[in-house]
């Protein structure tokens, strides 16, 4: 299937999805193209941007994917819909939880859940073609650099709490690195743990 086509299943199936299955509040205003709180600090991405973020990031079938910030599970789920496995890691346990518990019931079976520091990825299973990470860093993580497949794919917010810039960082055959900024953007703080 060509790029153009699987881009076409994915907005397709995109505009089927329900947003207000990702949310345990405001489902009246799941519609609506904004941020919206899902509780303990976090927000559901506005969908424009779930979309446009999963486009950009070219997932593919054979696709292994880590994403950093489970969030509701709304980008998970449209993550996991086109590639073959996706790990996803989230800090706040009730979030993880209730994500996992609407994932299950959507009838996901490729997605593997942790709970920890997202920053700090999912060495184990590394290294992964695509890496989606949902919350703004304050530099690219290189620890997420590091287990991203040559060649492979990441999209990250990268800058302060006023706004950030949306990478798009590719890392070819040889290993070698360019970025490239997608637009401007405005996500929660990806939180670390402290170094001990």
């Amino acid at each position: 299937m060509s790029k153009s086509d699987r881009n076409k299943e994915i907005r397709s199936y995109f505009r089927a999805m329900d947003r207000s299955f990702y949310m345990d509040t405001d489902k009246n205003l799941a519609n609506w193209d904004q941020a919206l709180s899902i509780g303990h600090g976090q927000t559901i991405s506005q969908p424009s941007l779930v979309l446009k973020m999963t486009l950009e990031l070219d997932v593919e079938p054979a696709s292994r994917v880590l994403e950093v910030g489970t969030g509701s599970g709304y980008q998970t789920a449209l993550l996991a819909a086109f590639a073959e496995q996706v790990y996803t890691v989230e800090r706040i346990l009730p979030l993880q939880e209730r994500a996992q518990e609407r994932l299950k019931e959507a009838g996901f079976t490729n997605i593997n859940y942790r709970l920890g520091d997202g920053s700090k990825g999912w060495p184990e299973h590394a290294p992964y073609d695509r890496i989606m990470v949902t919350a703004a860093a304050k530099a690219v993580p290189e620890s997420l650099v590091g287990q991203l497949a040559a060649p492979g794919k990441m999209m990250v917010p990268v800058g302060g709490r006023r706004g950030q810039e949306l990478l798009l960082i590719e890392k070819n055959s040889q290993g070698e690195l360019s970025s490239s900024v997608v637009e401007y953007v405005a996500f929660v703080p990806l939180e670390q743990d402290e170094e001990t």
